[in-house]
Order: C-alpha cells, then structure tokens, then sequence
C-alpha cells in the first residue's frame, strides 16, 4: 500500500469516518464539536482532528481548494483507513428560491473533461454519484434538524472564476449548485470502494438574488446549524 506524503498520520489517528472541508476555519469548527479533538496533522497546511462524537471515532481533514488537492487528501485518507467520507462544504446555489445559509445535498455531480478527472477516467466519464447510505442519512438528518435543505445534481467546476456564461451552460442543464471538489470524491470514493457524500452551505446565489459570497464568519451560524446534521448523518452510516 502506498505511504501518504502529505498527511502525516499514522492509521490508528484517522477515524473510518472523515467529514472533509476546504477552508481550514470551518475544519476547525468541525473539531469543536468533538470531544477530546485532537490535531494529527498540520503538514502542508491540511489540519485533520480526530475525535468522538456521542461516542463514535470522527476525523475531521482540510482538503483544500480544487481538484488536484481535494484528491491528494482523499486518497491518503484512505490510505490511512478512511471508510466513509462527506465533503461539507460550500457552494454557488443555481436556483432563485436559493438563500445564503440555506443547506445541499448533491445527488451526483457534473464536471468538464480534463485535468484531475481525466487521470481518472481517461477520455471517459464516470458516474460522480455519492453512496446511497450516505446519502439517504444525510437527508434524514437534514429534516429532523429542520434545515431548509435542496436536493440535486451539482457540478464540480475546476475554475472559481469562470463567469456566469460558463455557470449558465450548467444551469440550463439542470444543476441546482457549483462546487469544486464534490465530483472528484464521488470518483475517488467509487474506484477505491469507500462510501461517500456531499453536502454544502450556500454562500452565495448567482443571478438575481447574488450579491457577494458571504465570509466563514457570516456563516458560521449556518454551518453551526449544517455541521450538527451532517455529524448525526455520519455516524448513523454502517462502514
């Protein structure tokens, strides 16, 4: 088995079930609602806490922004003996009826050839969808903790500037959100038999009702609300 590079930990610090987030500030909120969290990496910048909640082992890991990172991480984590895991992120919400705060789930995702994905699945495209379990708990704990919550197909953009002509090709294909990484761990998660999901907090709409993308500090209340769901969800799927 290939030895991680980047994540410095060994197999008894991570958890069979790992939430995983780009932006270092929410992973560190992640880990406050663990008990007993502990830091079992900070190379390269990729914070991942391990600890409980309600008494079942969870990690929490930095991925970064994009593909190829989001990759690197979810690779050695299951190197490291990840099982299942949730990207909990944020995303561009498609539809109108969409607020900041309010909360995804992705049923698949869509992205363009080339890059990352390509050496993946050269020249072909994979079917990017989470798995079933993970997903089903996500929407049930969604509605016990009342969250205003979407459902559908997203697509995982490799550029965060590409305009809104680029995001309306993909409007007009009925996605309801863009991330950036939720279809490389669908990928990743189906070639190396791990379960998988994604969820989001919509920090901001594009089209009529956008108007910034709200900071980590404006939707920590959000997330706050977002992160109690999805740790119910985790620990409710058999790995």
């Amino acid at each position: 088995m290939a030895k991680p590079l980047h994540i410095l930990a060994k197999p008894e610090d991570i958890a069979p079930r790992v939430i995983a987030s780009g932006d270092p500030a929410r992973v560190k909120q992640l880990s406050s609602y663990l008990d007993n969290p502990r830091l079992v990496n900070e190379n390269r910048g990729f914070l991942v806490y391990t600890g409980t909640y309600k008494g079942v082992p969870v990690t929490v890991a930095t991925h970064m922004i994009g593909a190829p990172s989001a990759a690197i991480v979810f690779e050695e984590l299951i190197m490291l003996g990840a099982k299942l895991i949730v990207r909990f992120g944020t995303c561009g919400g498609f539809l109108p009826e969409m607020r900041v705060g309010d909360f995804v789930i992705a049923t698949g995702a869509s992205y363009s050839g080339g890059g990352t994905m390509n050496t993946y699945s050269p020249g072909e495209c994979m079917a990017a969808v989470p798995d079933y379990d993970v997903l089903s708990a996500l929407v049930e704990s969604a509605s016990r903790h009342g969250l205003k919550y979407f459902l559908g197909p997203v697509v995982s953009s490799d550029n965060f500037y590409s305009g809104i002509e680029y995001l309306n090709r993909w409007i007009n294909r009925g996605m309801i959100a863009v991330d950036m990484e939720a279809a490389t761990l669908f990928v990743v998660g189906r070639l190396r038999r791990v379960k998988t999901g994604a969820s989001f907090v919509v920090s901001d709409v594009i089209g009529e009702a956008y108007k910034k993308m709200a900071t980590a500090e404006e939707l920590r209340e959000a997330v706050d609300k977002a992160s109690r769901a999805v740790l119910d969800a985790v620990i409710s799927v058999k790995v």
